[in-house]
């Protein structure tokens, strides 16, 4: 992106905290919902339920979002998307999130089962992380580098 480019995008909001928000797609949404807050620390800021069904949900971690929903293939999003067990695992996007205190983060989702992809390590360009699966084959990064401050 050139120079000129940086400023040429709409401005935000005073009261938006984040401006790119993940949306992922689950098979059982409600137990992604409780599995997310208790291995990764998400916090519920909103759950939108049709009986079992989520149709639209918002996690937050400190001032960052996930919003995700019920796989629904018969909707004009879900018709767009794919789970990663369609795909051999393989994904085009993964949700990257800034954590305090890595080690402590990456012995809670071990604790809760979540399979890990890249093990915990320093990174060269800074920073400590480690790479995992949720139960339904998300890819999400986990790191202390924290590109706005570092």
């Amino acid at each position: 992106m050139s120079e000129s480019d940086s400023t040429s995008g709409a401005s935000t909001s005073a009261t938006s905290t984040s401006t790119i928000i993940p949306c992922l797609r689950y098979r059982d949404a409600v137990y992604a919902i409780d599995w997310l807050c208790r291995a990764f620390g998400f916090e519920r800021h909103a759950v939108h339920r049709d009986g079992d069904a989520v149709r639209h949900a918002q996690l937050t971690y400190g001032g960052g979002m996930v919003m995700l929903g019920s796989v629904a293939p018969d909707s004009e999003w879900g018709r767009l998307v794919v789970q990663p067990e369609e795909t051999g695992l393989r994904v085009t996007q993964g949700a990257c999130v800034i954590v305090r205190d890595v080690d402590a983060h990456y012995a809670r989702a071990v604790a809760a089962g979540a399979s890990i992809v890249q093990d915990i390590a320093d990174q060269g360009y800074g920073g400590r992380g480690y790479s995992c699966r949720d139960p339904e084959g998300h890819l999400w990064w986990f790191g202390s580098y924290d590109p706005w401050t570092d």
